[in-house]
């Protein structure tokens, strides 16, 4: 059963526990195509009316009033109440365009010294698994951005929907700068073994690997509002005991979820504010419970063993694997053909044209295109700006027909008359 809906069921013994409470908010829009087709040829894809229109409704239920909760609770308990954010490229060029305040609100964050902000891909891609050399170079971009915005150099990474293996691990560590990674805590590569600790991945002699307590960061971000669920309501009191009993099992439990929980996926009626609210409070209630960041997270705990994922995983679905994005024929179809282009774009050395090639690159495009309809179906429809995965499919091909052709032409301008192309 997908535990996002059998969730904490279980009675936990009362006793004393400690834990280390580390909180991670994946913050992030795509860049959301515009509606283009066989007979359209201009060459702006997106739909800068329907970005600004969710970015702003996202702000005003989600980021203005979490941001503002989070400064709150940082002030109250003296900065002892700490959390980490990776906010994706494509939003914060979203923010900066259409809610300045939001930015303004990020930074009086990261001014408290109390947040963390995370490295990712720049555009929220799949790079990885089609270009190590754009995948590096969109990591260098999105770490040079949160400099520019936050003053903070990101020192832990986590890849697009927490994908992983031991090759990403790998990779990461040469890049010289990162001190640990965070991943999906999934049954099948833990197996007996807790999430609750820090591991080292397998072929890395210095980066340590932070796993999701997706059981207990489900509860919140799937569940809090299911009233078919044995354990509901969920209050701070009831979840701070759960946090408290990781005692035996444990050191650190890494709640890892989209930030958009708080007001957009569950709304404000649910009381998903006044459990955030009153959760610190009920965490440090224990006097062996804190709160820390990925980055002191790493430093205060050792590595009790090495975790070997040889295969990809996310924090997707009932299966934690790639099938959102690569599970059929038209995913698989649009992903090949537009990274086939990479050479051609960055040869052109047009910027325009490299940023749009960039932009089709975020997952969201890919995941429209889903046809997992089942279980996992009301979770793939949010946001979707189609009516099937079919249309996004056609959609997203059609403008990638017009930026081969702009790619084209720019080849045949560049070539000197009299010479062979």
């Amino acid at each position: 059963m997908d535990s996002r809906v059998r969730g904490n069921d279980n009675i936990i013994d009362e006793g004393k526990g400690m834990a280390s409470v580390c909180f991670y908010f994946q913050v992030h829009q795509p860049t959301r195509l515009k509606h283009y087709t066989v007979f359209d040829d201009h060459s702006y894809y997106f739909d800068d009316h329907k970005n600004a229109e969710i970015c702003r409704k996202v702000a005003n239920k989600c980021y203005l009033p979490a941001n503002r909760l989070m400064l709150d609770l940082i002030r109250k308990y003296d900065g002892k109440f700490k959390i980490s954010y990776s906010i994706t490229g494509v939003l914060l060029e979203q923010l900066s365009t259409y809610c300045p305040e939001v930015l303004s609100t990020f930074d009086a964050l990261a001014r408290t010294g109390c947040v963390e902000f995370l490295g990712e891909t720049y555009y929220h891609s799949l790079s990885f698994l089609y270009s190590r050399n754009e995948f590096a170079a969109q990591v260098n971009k999105h770490t040079q951005k949160i400099e520019e915005l936050f003053g903070q150099t990101p020192k832990v990474f986590r890849n697009t929907e927490l994908i992983y293996n031991n090759e990403l691990a790998q990779m990461i560590e040469s890049m010289g700068r990162f001190d640990a990674i965070i991943s999906e805590g999934a049954d099948h590569i833990l197996g007996y073994r807790s999430p609750n600790f820090v591991y080292s991945p397998k072929g890395c002699s210095q980066l340590k690997l932070l796993l999701k307590n997706y059981q207990l960061s489900d509860d919140i971000a799937f569940r809090f509002s299911n009233r078919d669920w044995a354990q509901w309501p969920l209050t701070a009191d009831k979840f701070a005991h759960w946090v408290s009993k990781v005692n035996g099992n444990g050191f650190v439990v890494n709640l890892f979820m989209d930030y958009e929980t708080l007001g957009e996926h569950q709304w404000k009626e649910t009381g998903i504010f006044d459990f955030m609210r009153h959760l610190p409070g009920e965490i440090f209630k224990h006097p062996d419970n804190d709160f820390k960041t990925p980055s002191e997270v790493a430093k205060t705990y050792q590595p009790i063993g090495v975790i070997d994922v040889p295969h990809l995983i996310s924090w997707a679905d009932i299966e934690r694997d790639l099938s959102a994005w690569l599970g059929n024929a038209m995913q698989s179809n649009s992903i090949h053909e537009l990274y086939r282009l990479e050479k051609k774009i960055k040869a052109s050395e047009d910027e325009t044209l490299i940023n749009d090639w960039r932009k089709m690159q975020t997952s969201d495009h890919f995941y429209y295109m889903c046809t997992k309809w089942f279980a996992d179906g009301d979770v793939h429809k949010y946001f979707n700006p189609y009516d099937s995965p079919y249309e996004s499919y056609i959609n997203f091909m059609n403008i990638l027909g017009n930026l081969q052709g702009r790619c084209a032409r720019h080849q045949q301008q560049a070539v000197p008359a009299g010479a062979v192309a």
